[in-house]
């Protein structure tokens, strides 16, 4: 692994040091574990490396596992070799940067570029290539709206049943911190609906599966079962039964 002072300054260089998957491997478990390679299913350290397939395999729960696991890259065909030199030009170029000069500059179709740059976008807002885990709540609010400057009879005009209209729609998912001195982890996102394939989309993005996801009784989520460990609390009976409850969202 190159110093601070020896790593790629142009994007020529990060071409070139990226080209070799040794070292997208070795700059990979750096970035995502300072503290050595952990499984991301159990966190066992305990584990064999298949050097012929760059993965490894936990010798707790006997699942294997990349690098890519439970991160932005999970679910992508594209190697660390293209990955990487797109992260470089991203965080690189302070007056922006388009998905055409990615498409040219590391050799993918620009529809490639445009949805890594997506990806690579997500991960830099929330500081983490790295997907929430273990138990995961997801709710979603109404806020704003012109309503409250409305005269009394265009307001009964305008909102009808929860009062929706003119707000926007803001989908909050949170990481339970599962212990006194850890961190939850919190992700708010403006979405503009709350359809099923719209809360899908946003719940894989964001979500490791397998992971216990606990939400109300929004039918949107219900394709989601196969994927997660999920859990409903109905408000309409409960707002907390063991912990299966939405409160740390709503709490936010």
């Amino acid at each position: 692994m190159k110093t601070k002072e020896q790593f790629p300054r142009t994007l020529l260089e990060a071409v070139r040091y990226f080209s070799d998957p040794d070292i997208c491997l070795t700059f990979m478990v750096e970035m995502r574990w300072p503290n050595g390679v952990e499984c991301p299913y159990c966190a066992s350290k305990e584990f064999s490396f298949i050097s012929t397939r760059r993965i490894w395999k936990c010798k707790e729960c006997r699942k294997q596992f990349s690098a890519k696991v439970g991160t932005i890259f999970e679910d992508s065909p594209i190697g660390f070799e293209k990955w990487l030199p797109a992260v470089w030009m991203l965080t690189n170029d302070k007056n922006g940067i388009s998905s055409y000069k990615i498409h040219r500059e590391i050799g993918v179709t620009q529809k490639t570029a445009w949805f890594m740059m997506h990806r690579i976008r997500l991960a830099m807002r929330r500081g983490t290539f790295s997907k929430l885990s273990g138990q995961v709540e997801s709710d979603e609010t109404y806020i704003g709206g012109k309503a409250h400057n409305m005269h009394k009879y265009k307001k009964a005009q305008s909102i009808k049943g929860r009062g929706t209209a003119g707000k926007a729609i803001v989908m909050g998912i949170l990481e339970r911190h599962g212990s006194k001195d850890a961190v939850s982890r919190v992700r708010a996102k403006v979405i503009h609906s709350t359809a099923t394939p719209t809360i899908e989309k946003e719940i894989r993005e964001a979500v490791e599966p397998k992971s216990e996801l606990f939400t109300d009784e929004l039918s949107s989520y219900a394709g989601l079962d196969k994927e997660y460990v999920h859990k409903v609390i109905n408000h309409m009976e409960s707002y907390v039964k063991g912990n299966i409850h939405t409160n740390g969202i709503e709490w936010n």
